[in-house]
């Protein structure tokens, strides 16, 4: 299910339809002309939406983060003696659950998270079916942070901002951090898990060295990539929880600096251009490794103009030096991240020293450029000043406080899609710029916004432009994180994924008939108990084996 490949990042704000089969400069420049679409009361419920997040989500989520960071000093008081301790104990419960399931009379597992907790866009459809749920909601402690092996055990609900607060105040960080503070270990491996520093360590579950599963059979594993359970271990990132729960993983760590001295690169021009400008960031062209940033983004505002930022660690002394600007992003009156890149476009390239810890999660309070959605005026200064602190909304009380009808209005008047692409074909037999002799370089690219016809009023069909987006990825031998909204059809889903060695592991330690298969996991709609058995009685004749 992976890709073990080095991977950069680069995030697309459109706000005109673009999907991947309408690539002509001439497309974008004259968008198509569509008749406007009949307005409904959810247009209005979207439009105003404002109202609640004011006054009723940004005040519970700001009770919330306080809540939680009260748990998080609770554990953090604790040593990590009695928190293994405590992990051992609630390990033993998961395992004495799963041993009471009734393979013939209960549901599938799945975990008793509620289904709008999840961050991502997808909707959890497949908990409308019955399920035999495992609760794993005690699993968010740092077990361990292991300075001289320079790894950090963690159980899956550990999120970034709760590890990142750990580690940095040590000089250590995780190789990769996911910029929004809820992230989870557990979302960011069996998900997606792509980040700035993914250029040099590859995705989060890169980066992992060892994984304790609790299997089917209520076992309890320690997969490597070199013991007995290697297949196990290269199987379980993006596969979704299918193979077994997550109780703990362990991750690498890597020195770092006080700062992250970030250099903003306006590039104008066509996309050819913007796409050159990019690999130029990371990817020298003489190919000295030591002009390779530890970090790199870029962010493109129109299909004429982009910001490139690449970082480097540096140390206190070094960004305090006379002449030096040290800006710290995460004060919350400060402007919005996107935005404040999006200067260097007047003002030529410029640099400055952020904080590490602020650096890493800069994106957070303003949800990239989603909080301009969901609240059209917080990025004004009177609010940013007044109001500020209480950001970001959280995305769990969004989805929450959203009934059937916005559900499926924001799937398809909406775009949160992030596809994982190399630009050209033939890669797999020439070396290309950014390229290693071991790995290609492939990019990501996220698109968050409403798309322009949605904008503009006009008709959009959200669910053709995915299926578009879909079957170009397939062509082209890129792919589609499960954390977004799919239109593909299983068939479909193994052509775009290789399947053998996760069915492999699948059969091998029984999860078929235990767990849902990641197509069902991850398909559109609802989910019937009858349809998802059907399908696992049919495993062996699998769509993927089909499409071969």
């Amino acid at each position: 299910m992976s890709v073990y490949e080095i991977l950069p990042e680069l995030y697309i704000v459109l706000k005109r339809a673009i999907t991947p089969g309408i690539s002509r400069m001439s497309d974008l420049q004259a968008p198509l002309v569509r008749p406007k679409r009949k307005k409904t009361w959810v247009d209005y419920f979207v439009k105003f939406r404002w109202i609640i997040v004011i006054f009723v989500v940004l005040p519970i989520s700001a009770t919330l983060y306080f809540l939680i960071y009260l748990g998080d000093m609770w554990s953090e008081s604790k040593s990590y003696e009695k928190r293994r301790k405590e992990h051992d104990q609630n390990v033993a419960k998961v395992i004495k659950r799963l041993k009471e399931r009734d393979a013939a009379k209960d549901g599938l597992v799945c975990t008793a998270r509620k289904p709008w907790i999840a961050v991502g866009m997808r909707n959890v459809d497949y908990k409308r079916a019955r399920h035999f749920e495992v609760d794993l909601g005690e699993f968010r402690n740092i077990l361990e942070i292991n300075k001289e092996k320079m790894i950090a055990r963690v159980e899956p609900l550990v999120n970034m901002g709760q590890i990142s607060r750990a580690t940095v105040p040590m000089n250590l960080s995780l190789a990769v951090v996911a910029e929004l503070d809820d992230l989870t270990v557990g979302g960011l491996i069996n998900g997606y898990g792509i980040e700035g520093s993914s250029h040099l360590y590859g995705l989060f579950a890169d980066t992992v060295v060892a994984y304790e599963i609790v299997l089917a059979g209520g076992e309890l594993v320690r997969a490597t990539k070199d013991n007995e359970y290697s297949d196990l271990f290269y199987a379980i990132p993006w596969s979704q929880g299918t193979l077994g729960l997550l109780v703990a993983a362990e991750i690498k760590l890597i020195p770092v600096k006080e700062y992250m001295k970030l250099t903003y690169i306006p590039v104008k021009g066509d996309l050819q251009t913007l796409a050159q400008g990019y690999m130029d960031s990371f990817a020298p062209k003489d190919g000295d490794t030591s002009k390779i940033p530890d970090f790199v983004e870029g962010m493109v505002y129109n299909p004429t103009e982009g910001v490139m930022m690449v970082g480097t660690y540096a140390s206190k002394e070094e960004a305090k030096k006379k002449g030096n600007k040290i800006n710290n992003v995460g004060w919350w009156f400060k402007p919005w991240f996107y935005q404040h890149a999006q200067t260097a476009l007047k003002k030529g390239e410029f640099v400055e020293y952020i904080p590490t810890r602020e650096y890493y999660h800069r994106h957070t309070r303003c949800l990239y450029w989603e909080g301009k959605l969901i609240l059209p005026f917080g990025d004004q200064f009177w609010f940013r000043f007044l109001f500020g602190w209480l950001m970001p909304p959280k995305v769990s009380l969004l989805k929450a406080t959203q009934g059937e009808a916005i559900r499926n209005y924001y799937h398809d008047m909406h775009v949160i899609q992030d596809m994982l692409i190399y630009p050209e074909p033939g890669f797999e037999y020439e070396r290309r710029q950014g390229d290693t002799e071991d790995a290609q370089m492939y990019t990501d690219v996220g698109v968050y916004y409403a798309p322009g016809p949605v904008l503009r009023g006009e008709e959009f069909d959200g669910s053709e432009a995915v299926r578009k987006m879909e079957k170009w990825l397939i062509e082209n031998g890129g792919f589609q994180p499960q954390y977004a909204v799919s239109e593909l059809d299983e068939k479909s889903f193994w052509r775009m994924f290789d399947g053998d060695l996760y069915e492999h592991c699948r059969k091998k330690y029984r999860a078929v008939g235990t767990f849902m298969s990641v197509y069902y996991k991850s398909k559109k709609g609802r989910k019937t108990e009858k349809e998802v058995r059907e399908a696992e009685q049919a495993h062996l004749e699998t769509a993927y084996a089909e499409a071969d």
